[in-house]
Parts: structure tokens; C-alpha cells; sequence
């Protein structure tokens, strides 16, 4: 037995080569720059067409937390009704302005108001919440109503337009 060690008999591999061999599989065959550029666009055409989907409300395209009966039912009855939740945003930006103004009592009213119109949506949404657990217990006796009642005020503090999916009721719609 010998103390001295024979080496691998070749030198160590450059970083860059070692990591190169690693990334080049055998196995995969080598696809080009179109065909990558194709898959790219076929990606994107059906991300654009889930997007659509889901804004549609089909129920395949929703994500968990919007599927089912339930929540569809407690979109309807929010989309169909006006709250003061979906105005706040436009309301903060006034504020905003207002507070701008070198006036004190302007300022004092404007950010009173923001208050008030925080305070009363909070409010809607506590009685909202409320309303439509009892409506979707007494329409869907054995589904939970757990995480509806923030749902549906959550959905009533955005503004119509931009809410997804987009609202399949008019506003005054009668919700059965």
C-alpha cells in the first residue's frame, strides 16, 4: 500500500463546461428557436383564453376560492345590489385632493368623510355578511357557509367595473 495518491488522470472540468453538460440532456431532443417561439404564443393564446373564461364566470376556469353554487350566488346578490364599499376608492382619491388644500377645515373634512364612508361600508358589509349567510343557508341547506360573509363584502368594497369575475347581474336584479 501506497501513500501516494494517483489522480483521475485527466484534468478537473471548467465550471462553465461541467454546467453546459448538465443543461444539454441526450435524451431531449434539441428544439429551435421557432419552436420554442411557437410555444411561447400557444402558451399565451391559452393563458388569454382562460382569462377570458374566468372573467366570463365559467365555472371551470375559476380559481377555488369562486367555485361552486354558493359562491356564485353570493356574487349575484352583491353584483345586484349598489353599496357604499364599491365608491370608497373613488372617494379616498377625492380626499386626497381635498387634503391637498393648505385649508385646515378642509382637510379635517376630508379625511372626517374618508372615515365616515369607511365606517358606514364596514358596517353594510357586517349586515351584508349576515344576510347573505342566511339566504345561501336557507337556499343551500347543506353547504357551509364558512368564508362567505368576507366573500361577499370583500366583493362589495370593489368597484363594479373591475371586479372578477365580471358581474352577471344588473344592478336591481331580483336574486332567487
Amino acid at each position: 500500500m501506497t501513500t501516494e495518491s494517483t489522480g483521475k488522470g485527466r484534468p478537473t472540468p471548467k465550471r462553465k463546461d461541467a454546467q453546459a453538460k448538465l443543461k444539454v440532456s441526450s435524451l431531449a431532443p434539441a428544439i429551435t428557436k421557432d419552436q420554442k417561439k411557437a410555444a411561447k404564443l400557444a402558451a399565451r393564446g391559452d393563458r388569454a383564453q382562460s382569462r377570458v373564461a374566468y372573467l366570463r364566470g365559467d365555472e371551470n376556469a375559476l380559481p377555488a376560492r369562486d367555485r361552486g353554487p354558493e359562491r356564485r350566488f353570493v356574487r349575484n346578490y352583491v353584483d345586484a345590489r349598489r353599496s357604499i364599499g364599491e365608491f370608497f376608492l373613488p372617494i379616498i382619491f377625492v380626499v386626497l385632493v381635498l387634503t391637498l388644500i393648505q385649508i385646515p377645515v378642509v382637510q379635517f373634512a376630508a379625511i372626517a368623510l374618508m372615515y365616515v364612508v369607511l365606517l358606514i361600508a364596514v358596517i353594510d358589509g357586517i349586515f351584508l355578511g349576515r344576510r347573505v349567510q342566511k339566504l345561501v343557508h336557507s337556499k343551500f341547506p347543506n353547504s357551509s357557509t364558512k368564508g362567505l360573509a368576507m366573500y361577499a363584502w370583500l366583493r362589495s368594497t370593489q368597484m363594479r367595473r373591475l371586479r372578477a369575475p365580471h358581474p352577471q347581474t344588473q344592478v336591481g336584479d331580483e336574486i332567487n
